[in-house]
C-alpha cells in the first residue's frame, strides 16, 4: 500500500530563492531513491473563498506576502520502509540548510492510501 507524506513550508521572505535552489537539488537527488512512485512541489501562489467556489468562478492570485511564503511537498512511496531511509537521507544532506529558511518547524502529514 502507498504511504504518502504532505509537508508544509513557511519560508522567509528573504530565503525564497535560497530555499528554491535547495528544494531543486534535493528534488533530483530523492527522484532516485528506492520506491519513490510520485514527488510533486508547489508554491501557493492562489487562495479560493466560498463565494468564488458558489460561484464557480476561479482561484484569485495572491499578491503579496504577509509573513511567509509557503510550498507544498507531496511525495509517495511504495512502502513506509522506503519512505523512511529516503527521509533519513534527504536529513542527514539537507535539512540544516532547509530549517535555515523556514519561519516555523514544517509541518508533516502522513499516511497510507485510502482509495
Amino acid at each position: 500500500m502507498p504511504f504518502t507524506e504532505i509537508c508544509i513550508y513557511q519560508v522567509k521572505p528573504q530565503k525564497v530563492e535560497e530555499f528554491e535552489t535547495l528544494m531543486l537539488e534535493a528534488k533530483s537527488f530523492l527522484e532516485n531513491k528506492e520506491g519513490l512512485l510520485l514527488l510533486r512541489f508547489a508554491k501557493r501562489g492562489y487562495h479560493i473563498d466560498m463565494e468564488q467556489i458558489k460561484e464557480g468562478l476561479p482561484p484569485l492570485k495572491i499578491t503579496r506576502i504577509v509573513k511567509s511564503v509557503k510550498y507544498m511537498l507531496y511525495w509517495e512511496f511504495d512502502t513506509k520502509d522506503n519512505y523512511g531511509k529516503a527521509q533519513k537521507k534527504l536529513y542527514q544532506c539537507y535539512w540544516k540548510a532547509i530549517e535555515k529558511c523556514l519561519i516555523v518547524p514544517h509541518d508533516k502529514y502522513l499516511g497510507e492510501e485510502v482509495f
